[in-house]
């Protein structure tokens, strides 16, 4: 189930990219030869117009077919060259590449948007100026890895109900009074009570590390209640959020690339599409809002992956777009269809590389 609901994630994410591709591409007169969706082997497919629009086995997004953006002879020179993506003015052609982008970004914002609208966790402190927070609970953002709340089966969005140490007993919970009962435990096991999703109150045992010098579970709490916003007041804040997110996305390829160079990061510390796989299945056992809210992130990552000046990529082929006008010619189509066929290369070995440790922290 979490499988196929991370890959129609992927899907709807990848065509609506595309679909921005095509979209502006029809509007400037460019030919577009086939909108794919999903990847080859082909199932079956129709012609509408100029386009073909396929369906394809591998449910994995989606593509579209730009005539002339990959250039040549006959897409530079041929009969149909006017309407190639290549000899169109170069403004155009900028339009069509940032097209997938600015879907992707506007579709995370719609995506955050009716989460506001729906009901959005908020952390309490964070909350929209004027409109309380409701079903506040202390919920659990993360556990670490072979800690005892790992090892008592504790998981990210757990909601910590009550906690028990000795005959010491609470369910009025903060996470000033759970870390109070922990270091008061010194040492000796506690009980927590908490619930996971729509699943009725459950209790589990452990028994708090001291190795570090105080006792301590394993966990990062905060009290997470739910923000409803009327319509032009999500949309305001689903926009925040988003820029929000963009620039922590930014950042946070910034640091993974610095310290990359610096030797003081690996890929290990990034998650591919299988690692993705146990967060869709945690945030759809969380609701639908948390499921929303992962793919309007994803979309954010997608969009601002592609706006990366590295070959292949969209920000890539905008990035030769900046070269051609600063030297006022063209650049070789022979080097650029090569550049670009080594940056997608280096980008699927990338992919293999991320997988491989995916599934290597499996076991």
């Amino acid at each position: 189930m979490d499988i196929l609901i991370f890959l129609l994630i992927l899907l709807v994410l990848v065509l609506v990219h595309e679909f921005g591709h095509f979209f502006s591409a029809k509007k400037f007169g460019i030919r577009v030869d086939e909108f794919g969706f999903g990847f080859p082997p082909k199932l079956f497919g129709f012609k509408r117009g100029e386009t073909h629009y396929s369906f394809n086995l591998l449910p994995l997004g989606g593509f579209v077919k730009i005539y002339g953006e990959n250039p040549n002879d006959e897409n530079t020179f041929g009969l149909d060259a006017g309407r190639s993506l290549v000899n169109k003015p170069r403004y155009k052609q900028a339009m069509v590449l940032f097209a997938g982008v600015l879907a992707n970004f506007l579709l995370a914002w719609l995506l955050f948007s009716i989460g506001f609208m729906s009901g959005f966790p908020t952390s309490v402190g964070s909350e929209i100026k004027g409109y309380a927070l409701s079903d506040v609970n202390l919920v659990v953002v993360s556990v670490e890895s072979k800690s005892p709340a790992e090892m008592g089966g504790l998981k990210s969005g757990d909601k910590i109900i009550s906690i028990k140490s000795g005959k010491d007993f609470t369910s009025y919970v903060s996470p000033d009074t759970i870390k109070s009962f922990v270091l008061n435990s010194k040492g000796k096991e506690i009980e927590i009570g908490y619930m996971r999703g729509k699943e009725e109150e459950k209790f589990i045992k452990l028994t708090p590390d001291i190795t570090s010098g105080e006792p301590i579970i394993g966990i990062s709490m905060d009290q997470i209640g739910v923000a409803k916003l009327p319509f032009f007041t999500a949309l305001k804040e689903g926009m925040r959020l988003n820029l929000y997110m963009v620039k922590g996305t930014v950042l946070g390829l910034y640091t993974l690339a610095t310290e990359g160079i610096h030797g003081k990061n690996s890929l290990t510390s990034i998650t591919g599409p299988v690692g993705m796989v146990g967060i869709v299945g945690d945030a759809y056992e969380l609701g639908f809002v948390y499921l929303m809210s992962f793919a309007a992130l994803i979309s954010v990552n997608l969009a601002v992956i592609n706006f990366l000046p590295f070959p292949a990529l969209d920000g890539g082929r905008l990035l030769f777009l900046l070269i051609e006008k600063i030297k006022g010619s063209r650049i070789s189509p022979t080097v650029a269809n090569a550049t670009n066929m080594i940056g997608f290369g280096v980008l699927i070995l990338l992919m293999l590389v991320v997988t491989y440790h995916d599934v290597v922290k499996l076991f």
